[in-house]
Parts: structure tokens; C-alpha cells; sequence
């Protein structure tokens, strides 16, 4: 039986987790237990599936005994807590089905990461959104351009973006590059083969390890933009001169790189970001890029096979898409000369983000 002390459980569950928070702690007559982080005071768990889904919260006074025997296992969703969890649980996937959409994204240390947001608000015609946060999409309608967390408008007086308002089919090919892979040879040759440019967002750590494809990479006509150098949440540095930083750096390396200035092109790693790095990112001189479509192709031991790209790929592809593709990915190595014929199949052509930003 769980102690019942513990009123009830929140059960937060989205597409790409699963939380279990306490949202509620009465008195208990046991050892007072703070802790701002309940993973780290119950490492018995060892590698439990959830362990690292469950958020940080404060709890006030926990039994510890409990938390170590019934928190973290099918414990805690018996006796009277089940009815109350199943209901909530069951109406939450129903208002999820059709609601936000997030693509996650693998950081430049190889961890991963993933891009949760709170998904735009209608008020009538009016879509609002807030200011900072995570990248995240909302697919609406097959064949049309998604809902972003902050609106085209919204972002264009930072001149940021994330997709172009047009009915022209052009897709804007985007890849990001935290490490080499083996992978960027197919994907610049499969490029040249359909005269199709794109934008590799690069970190420091590519520049240092493949200079060679980065010289390739502008030798055919693709542009190269600013993914940082250490490849940080910059929405959480906490000076100017600390985000300023990051970008710089690497634009001192691809300058000895390759002898040329780099573009002013900035993706924020991990899609996170603030209203401040936008601004910031703008005084700079920089334009930001968001995206409207991607998928998960991250996972090395865990590769989408050409059956799952192609249904992501194919079925939300948009006019004027701004295409986030990871080139650290084997699948998109091996199909991206089908995808890109597909998609001309489609009646698809391919711009440079130059087209988009000079059409604003």
C-alpha cells in the first residue's frame, strides 16, 4: 500500500517523455528530507528506463524509506492513487494527440538533447507565443507550413526565422554538424548531383577535426553558419560577453580555416534561446534559423530506417521549409539522393537561405 501521505501524483506525459512529479506533500511525522533533485538521493535506481525523465522538484518532508521502496516503482500507481492517475493519464493523451510536435536535436558533445516547448496560442486569428524558451513545432495541416512557439512575424524584428511565408515550393536544405561522421562525403555528393545548396551549421569541434570537408563545403557554393563553438544552452549564459564569445571563436576558426569570413548565419543549439540571444544575435550582425521540419535521425545506435525518414520527410514537407537534417546521420547519408529526387517529384526545387532572407 502507498503511505498515504502522498495525496496525489501528477502524471505528465508527452511524445517524448514520461514524468512522474509529486505535486503535493502533506506532514509526515518521519525524517524531514529535502531535496531539489529526488534522482540523486535514490541511486539504487541504477539505469531504471525513467530515471532520467524525472524533473527536478523540491519536496518538502519526504518519508525516505518510501521514496527508496514505492517512488520509482509500479508501487506508486497502486491502491487509491490508480483510478485518479488512469483518468488524468487517459484525457491527456487525447488533448496530445493532435497538439504539439517537437523535434529534438543531439548536441556537439554527444549527448542528447531534446526540444520541449510550449506550443503557440490561439486568441481568435491571433497567434501568441512566448518570447523564450525551446524550439518546437505544431503540425496543423498536411502540406502546410507548421505553427512555431514564436510567430514569423515575431522573430523577423530580430531577423530570425523558421520558415518562408510563400506558396513557391522551395525547400531550404540546413545541416547540422556537431562531429564528423563518415557521412558528409555522400551527403555533399548527393547535393552536387541535384544542384541543390545548403547550410552547414558547424561547431568548433568539426572545424578542428574535418577542415578538409569544411573547405569542400564552400569549394561547391554551400554556405557554412554559426552553431557555436562549445555548442551550449545559450539561453543560459548569463553575459554578453560570454554569448558574444561562443560565436566569435568559431568565426576565428573558420577564418584560418578556410581563409574566408564566415556568414552570418546563427542556429542556437538545441533550439534553445531567448528573447535577449536574438537581440544579441541581431547587434551582432547575425540572422537566426530556426526550422520547420525535422526528424529523428540522431541516435547512432538507433538509425530510422528509410521507410520512417521518408514518411516524416515526405508527408510534412511544406512550400518554403526551412529542412533541419543532422549530418552526423547514416539514413540520411544513404537516402538523401532518393529524398531530394523525391521531393523534385513533388514539384520541390531547392534554395539557398540567401533566396529566403533576400524575399522577407
Amino acid at each position: 500500500m502507498i503511505h498515504p501521505s502522498f495525496r496525489y501524483i501528477l502524471i505528465n506525459i508527452s511524445e517524448m517523455d514520461f514524468c512522474i512529479s509529486m505535486k503535493k506533500l502533506l506532514k509526515f511525522k518521519g525524517k524531514r528530507l529535502r531535496t531539489p533533485d529526488i534522482r540523486s538521493r535514490l541511486p539504487h535506481v541504477g539505469n531504471h528506463p525513467l530515471k532520467s525523465h524525472f524533473p527536478k522538484i523540491t519536496a518538502g518532508k519526504i518519508p525516505r524509506n518510501l521514496l527508496t521502496k514505492n517512488l520509482l516503482t509500479r508501487k506508486v500507481l497502486t491502491g487509491k492513487v490508480l483510478p485518479t492517475a488512469a483518468i488524468f493519464a487517459l484525457s491527456f493523451f487525447v488533448g496530445r494527440a493532435a497538439a504539439q510536435t517537437v523535434e529534438p536535436h543531439r548536441s556537439a558533445n554527444l549527448a542528447v538533447e531534446s526540444h520541449r516547448s510550449s506550443p503557440a496560442k490561439e486568441v481568435g486569428d491571433v497567434i501568441t507565443a512566448s518570447a523564450d524558451g525551446n524550439w518546437g513545432l505544431s503540425f496543423q495541416t498536411e502540406g502546410q507550413a507548421p505553427i512555431g512557439n514564436a510567430t514569423a512575424d515575431y522573430l523577423k524584428q530580430y531577423n530570425a526565422y523558421y520558415v518562408q511565408n510563400t506558396q513557391d515550393k522551395v525547400i531550404y536544405l540546413t545541416f547540422d554538424a556537431g562531429f564528423e561522421n563518415g557521412n558528409t562525403a555522400a551527403i555533399l555528393d548527393a547535393l552536387k548531383k541535384h544542384n541543390a545548396q545548403a547550410t552547414f551549421f558547424l561547431v568548433g569541434n568539426y572545424l578542428q577535426t574535418s577542415p578538409d570537408l569544411v573547405k569542400r563545403m564552400v569549394a561547391e557554393g554551400h554556405n557554412v553558419g554559426n552553431h557555436t563553438f562549445h555548442h551550449p544552452d545559450m539561453s543560459k549564459l548569463s553575459t554578453k560577453d560570454l554569448f558574444e564569445k561562443e560565436l566569435t571563436d568559431l568565426e576565428t576558426l573558420y577564418e584560418q580555416t578556410t581563409g574566408q569570413p564566415m556568414k552570418k548565419y546563427y542556429r542556437p543549439p538545441q533550439g534553445k534561446y531567448s528573447e535577449s540571444n536574438l537581440k544579441m544575435a541581431s547587434d551582432m550582425g547575425y540572422k537566426t534559423f530556426f526550422w520547420s521540419l525535422a526528424y529523428v535521425d540522431w541516435y547512432e545506435d538507433k538509425q530510422p530506417t528509410k521507410e520512417e525518414a521518408f514518411k516524416k520527410l515526405l508527408g510534412r514537407i511544406h512550400p518554403g521549409a526551412v529542412v533541419l537534417l543532422h549530418s552526423t546521420s547514416k539514413t540520411n547519408g544513404q537516402i538523401l539522393d532518393e529524398l531530394l529526387t523525391k521531393w523534385e517529384e513533388m514539384g520541390y526545387h531547392f534554395g539557398s537561405l540567401d533566396d529566403l532572407v533576400a524575399g522577407q
